[in-house]
């Protein structure tokens, strides 16, 4: 399997809010966290429910409530694991605001929990 991903990705949990339409067109809302962050995808934690593979999404980054981040995904592939349901999302409309406000936020935080692992030891 070749791996498409377009940059670096960062395990950051921010909070979001994803929603989308089932299949008889009624609106779903779930609230979750960020398993990884790309420039172009994310790997999203949702307790409840999952939408399906292919489904469009509204997924907002809720990290900063001044300042929240809405992007259009399509799902491309779903973790069903009962502990821990996950989807991966590729962005379709949003990328700009979402590399600016949400993958370098990422990097800066992963890059200080580096710098905070290795002044431990």
């Amino acid at each position: 399997m070749n791996d498409r991903r377009q940059g670096e990705r960062f395990a950051v949990s921010f909070p979001i809010r994803v929603k989308w339409r089932d299949d008889d067109g009624r609106e779903i809302a779930e609230e979750g966290l960020t398993e990884n962050i790309g420039p172009t995808g994310t790997l999203i934690y949702l307790p409840r429910q999952l939408p399906n593979v292919g489904s469009r999404v509204s997924l907002t980054v809720v990290e900063n409530p001044e300042d929240e981040v809405t992007v259009i995904a399509e799902v491309i592939r779903l973790e069903r694991n009962a502990a821990h349901p996950q989807a991966a999302l590729t962005l379709l409309e949003g990328l700009r605001a979402w590399k600016k406000k949400v993958w370098e936020c990422a990097a800066e935080v992963a890059a200080a929990a580096s710098l905070e692992e290795a002044e431990d030891w």
